[in-house]
């Protein structure tokens, strides 16, 4: 078996970039080809995605991967983040840059939503977690303060299936990422009939939904000679980049793991075969969305490593050269278990002056204020990987299963000391790796649809087999489950005072 090249177009919340998997039947390797910043921008009192900006840098991509020396492109596939979407019109035109999920115009929607529909009964319909940039509060803005944009549009794609149409010219939705939305139904894994009557969205506006793994269309011609390669297949993969990220966790033991996908957002959950939706689930705000095989990805959104991020930025004001690195080392100095957040309280969900929104949580909270960079940034760290501790006890009250192990994939994992942190936290052997998760879920899908791997689970051995991981084993467990004591009380005093 010779080598087969596929590209994986990884879009984050702050980032993008190329990757080449070559696969030669045992291992993949990866080489990254192109990276650049993805910079939402605000404008008059609105957050966008600059789209277009980001199919130039598809093209550069493709074009750099093309003359990269490293091999003939054999297919192309794209993950993003969920949720949000861009509007065509009847020319096939896009109406505008899409909204940025972290867009106020989402405020007061759930409550609006639940007005006409009832909370429960949502839940219920799509088993979708309760969060404020969901498509259904994003569509329910759009209709009360843009009718005029969903009056004229034909098509709504999602980020990853826009970006699908600009290189194939077809419209298409892919099905986990059309599982973030809160529009399908949990048992069909279709469209809602009932979502869609009950707010009164044009259900002509969706596409049929493919699964992962389907071959969408070939690269248009223009676009193909634009880059110098032949019209290659663009490929649906796993395109939520959860999705992508789970479908390559290289699991020991499926049935008693857990993963994380730790960035931005880290997502934790286990891979069911079926969804679960209950009175438990709802109360503990647990989501079911769509993965590889049709599995569900059975998992909870915590606000992770975004408030590090967005403290580094606000910090950058005054010190540009300011690095994670240096934040990690500076958090290891600090003195430990001095104050606790909750890292999903909604006032973190925004961008702004994330340091003084720590300090006002814990002067809230009552708890000794955090001042220095290290000391804010330990804070954040202890309380993520606390959450975590919370999430897991939470899965093993839902599913009766005991957790044994944890899971780690992503870029958050470069941060060592979080790693360590979660496996003291949560007392539980954590596995680290791949840090390129995403692309390597991205890769997987792509060769399956080609027919170079048979299934999911072999694209586990190979990943296995590709990548190596860092195993960290729990320390310090009596101060961490003191601290766990006083933390569980932070979240109870807190949740008191939202009441």
């Amino acid at each position: 078996m010779g080598v087969t090249n596929v590209l994986a177009f990884d879009f984050g919340a702050s980032s993008g970039r190329s990757i080449l998997g070559s696969f030669d039947g045992d291992t993949i390797k990866l080489s990254e080809t192109h990276r650049f910043s993805n910079d939402p921008v605000f404008v008059n009192g609105h957050l966008y995605w600059d789209i277009l900006r980001l199919l130039f840098e598809i093209k550069a991509g493709i074009l750099k991967t093309a003359n990269s020396g490293l091999g003939e492109i054999s297919g192309i596939g794209i993950d993003t983040w969920g949720v949000d979407f861009g509007l065509i019109d009847k020319n096939g035109e896009l109406l505008g840059n899409p909204y940025h999920y972290r867009d106020s115009r989402t405020d007061g929607m759930i409550a609006k939503a639940n007005e006409l529909a009832g909370e429960l009964d949502i839940y219920c319909e799509t088993g979708i977690q309760t969060l404020w940039f969901n498509t259904l509060y994003q569509l329910l803005a759009a209709k009360e303060n843009s009718p005029h944009l969903l009056g004229e549009a034909k098509t709504l794609l999602f980020m990853p299936d826009l970006m699908n149409y600009f290189l194939t010219g077809v419209k298409t939705t892919e099905y986990s990422i059309a599982s973030t939305s809160q529009l399908l139904n949990i048992e069909t894994r279709d469209w809602s009939d009932k979502i869609f009557k009950k707010f009164g969205f044009d259900e002509t506006l969706f596409t049929d939904i493919v699964m992962p793994g389907t071959v969408i269309g070939k690269i248009k011609e223009d676009i193909a000679q634009e880059a110098g390669i032949p019209s290659v297949p663009v490929i649906a993969v796993t395109s939520h980049d959860t999705a992508s990220a789970v479908a390559s966790v290289p699991f020991d033991n499926l049935e008693n793991s857990v993963y994380i996908s730790c960035g931005t957002w880290s997502l934790m959950g286990m891979e069911l075969s079926q969804p679960l939706v209950n009175d438990m689930t709802r109360e503990y705000n647990f989501t079911n969305e769509g993965g590889a095989e049709n599995t569900i990805r059975f998992l909870k959104n915590i606000m992770g490593l975004w408030i590090v991020q967005e403290c580094r930025r606000f910090w950058q004001r005054t010190d540009s050269g300011l690095t994670f690195a240096t934040l990690e080392n500076l958090a290891s100095e600090a003195e430990g278990f001095v104050s606790f957040i909750d890292c999903d309280y909604e006032d973190f969900g925004s961008p702004g002056n994330m340091p003084e929104k720590v300090k006002d949580y814990c002067r809230r909270t009552n708890q000794p204020v955090p001042e220095s960079m290290g000391e804010i940034v330990r804070c954040v760290a202890q309380s993520i990987a606390l959450k975590y501790r919370y999430t897991i006890e939470c899965i093993e009250d839902i599913t009766g299963k005991k957790i044994e192990t944890i899971n780690m994939v992503g870029g958050g994992i470069k941060d060592r000391m979080l790693c360590q942190f979660t496996a003291n936290a949560t007392g539980r052997p954590v596995k680290a790796g791949p840090v390129e998760a995403t692309a390597a879920g991205n890769i997987i899908l792509q060769l399956i649809a080609l027919g170079k791997i048979e299934s999911l689970a072999k694209g586990r051995e190979i990943v296995k087999n590709s990548f190596s991981t860092e195993d960290y084993l729990p320390k310090d467990s009596k101060l961490w489950n003191e601290a766990y004591e006083r933390f569980l009380k932070i979240l109870s005093l807190q949740k008191g005072g939202e009441k």
